[in-house]
This record gives C-alpha cells, sequence and structure tokens, in this order.
C-alpha cells in the first residue's frame, strides 16, 4: 500500500479545473468567473551557511523601487506591488493568468542573525537578502582532549 499525502485543496483546485475546461469546451476560450480570489505571494528560498542567512525572492516583472525590505525586532518584512501593464482600449483578453498587485512576505529571523548587518540586492527578477550571523551563534568545532 502507498502512502498519499493528503492536499485538502487538491480535490477543490482540480474541479475548478474541470469546471473551467468544461465552461472552454462550451463557449470557447473565455475565462470563467473565479469563485475563489487567489493573491500573488512570490516564491522565496531560505539558506542558512555557516556565517549567513541568505533569502531569495522571486519577483518576475518587477523592479527594485517597487520592493521594500525592512527588519522590526526578529521580523524581516518583503512588500511590493506588481503593476499591471498599461492596457490599450479595445483589447479583448483571451486568457489572463499573470497577477498584480500588493504582497507582504513576513519572516521571523533566528535569534543569531545580525540585524544591523544586512545586505539586499536585486538582478534579473531575484531579490537577495544576506543576513550575517553573529559570531558566538557560528558553528565552532570543539577538540576532544584525551586525558
Amino acid at each position: 500500500m502507498e502512502l498519499v499525502p493528503w492536499r485538502p485543496f487538491g480535490e477543490l483546485s482540480s474541479f475548478l479545473r474541470e469546471r473551467e475546461n468544461l465552461w472552454n469546451r462550451l463557449f470557447g476560450e473565455m475565462p470563467f468567473p473565479r469563485l475563489i480570489t487567489e493573491e500573488w505571494v512570490p516564491c522565496v528560498d531560505i539558506l542558512e551557511a555557516k556565517d549567513k542567512v541568505l533569502i531569495k525572492a522571486e519577483l518576475p516583472g518587477m523592479e527594485s523601487k517597487d520592493v521594500h525590505v525592512s527588519i522590526s525586532g526578529d521580523l524581516l518584512t518583503i512588500k511590493g506591488e506588481k503593476k499591471k501593464d498599461h492596457e490599450d482600449k479595445g483589447e479583448h483578453h483571451f486568457r489572463a493568468e499573470r497577477y498584480y498587485g500588493s504582497f507582504q512576505r513576513v519572516f521571523q529571523l533566528p535569534s543569531s542573525v545580525q540585524s544591523d548587518n544586512v545586505e539586499a540586492t536585486f538582478e534579473k527578477g531575484i531579490l537577495k537578502i544576506i543576513l550575517s550571523k553573529l559570531e558566538q551563534a557560528q558553528k565552532k568545532q570543539i577538540e576532544i582532549k584525551v586525558k
């Protein structure tokens, strides 16, 4: 017997896809009004190295001026707004799947991070935030002495 992870909303998303496919077969490629609104939230990777914590956020189509990073206590906040492209009058959308609007992600930082020593860079739609670890928090190898 194989174990299958339980995904509580998996059946619902499958149902919504089937409903949209049926709608498209009956009425063509017109988007069916969504009953559940979906918010856009950027994907984030958090990596830990010996001397730093690295956070990478995917922000495609955005510019650095539209993204704000702040630290308050042990909370790191990434927020911004992905603006919609200018629409010309008379255009008709056959399909609109890209997400736009404001977002905010908040992460609790480990106490071993220097909140006053943070570096943020933005290149090719990837936001990189480097947080240095406190020296005493870095792992050290302890020599075992033989008596």
